[in-house]
């Protein structure tokens, strides 16, 4: 007589799934930056360190740097005197560097490269007495850091055209930046229409939309052609993972989706998906897509398609920790 196993129909075969994976991905050098400032920093002077602010935006970076000692809070007088304390990925406003100093801190900033040359544009500016329009997203701490680099009245934020079609007449010279991870497309546009109103504007030398979140950008519009759904890797709280999403879906992707990790993605979604695109925003660690990628392996036979539009080699040195 057969046994229940030899009696039991196999398994159907597993359907194929294109997945298009774009490259780059992931994280960028400024995010590695402050990832291994906090890293050295707690090798340096042991647990526990803290850090102002979510290092970067993504939940599992900070649960592990907070399993090895780091203590995230949101301002300084939540942090010991007698510990380190380091600024985050983001930058911070001229007024958390001046309490730092009056308290006598270890403070050791991580702030990325390339947002400080964001700072460094909106201070001369001001100092030149121009009035410099930011143009960025309201509360994102990158741009409440941007909008602190200048007395309070030089800085105007802008979010959209509209807000830029509707900016009052100023005398005198103005300019403006850019917060570093927003949409390409959507900042040139705002630009364009700052342009218009003022026609005279300064601008920055080179663009401050940084290399990181326009080589993803351009990325995903490659991989996101004829796609049935792009899923991007990164958390809620991540400006450029946010625009990642709306670059897909600007791109031609049926659907696009935002999602914290493959536990969190809903398998029901593979349903009539014949070709998934799949990305990171800057700060989701690389193994977050090798699960995921493990994860639709288990219901579907994978055919993997790199699309990739860059390559990068940028390094950022970590800050000067002095032992003490």
């Amino acid at each position: 007589m057969p046994s229940p196993e030899s009696s039991s129909p196999l398994s159907a075969p597993l359907s194929d799934l294109t997945v298009r994976l774009s490259s780059p991905r992931g994280f960028c050098a400024g995010v590695e930056r402050a990832i291994r400032t906090v890293e050295e920093t707690l090798a340096l002077h042991g647990a526990p360190v803290y850090v102002r602010h979510e290092i970067v935006h993504n939940t599992h970076v900070v649960n592990r740097l907070s399993a090895m000692g780091a203590v995230f809070v949101d301002e300084l007088d939540a942090a010991a005197a007698d510990r380190p304390v380091i600024f985050s990925a983001h930058g911070v406003a001229q007024s958390v560097h001046r309490e730092a100093r009056r308290r006598d801190l270890h403070a050791i900033d991580a702030t990325c490269p390339l947002v400080l040359k964001v700072h460094g544009q909106i201070r001369r500016h001001a100092a030149a007495g121009r009035h410099v329009f930011l143009i960025g997203h309201d509360g994102h701490p990158e741009v409440v850091g941007a909008l602190g680099q200048a007395p309070r009245g030089a800085v105007t934020l802008v979010q959209s055209v509209a807000e830029a079609a509707a900016l009052p007449d100023r005398d005198g010279e103005t300019a403006y930046a850019t917060q570093t991870t927003l949409s390409v497309d959507d900042t040139a546009e705002i630009i364009a229409a700052l342009r218009q109103r003022f026609p005279d504007i300064a601008a920055p030398a080179r663009e401050d939309i940084c290399y990181a979140t326009s080589n993803r950008q351009e990325a995903v519009k490659a991989a996101a052609r004829g796609a049935d759904l792009f899923v991007v890797i990164g958390s809620q709280t991540s400006s450029n993972s946010m625009r990642l999403v709306e670059t897909a879906l600007s791109a031609g992707a049926r659907e696009a989706i935002l999602i914290e990790d493959a536990g969190a993605f809903d398998r029901e979604r593979l349903k009539g998906v014949s070709t998934l695109g799949l990305s990171a925003g800057a700060s989701a660690p690389e193994s977050l897509v090798e699960d995921f990628l493990a994860a639709l392996a288990r219901e579907r036979r994978l055919v993997i398609d790199t699309v990739e539009t860059a390559r990068e080699n940028v390094v950022f040195k970590v800050p000067l920790m002095m032992a003490g």
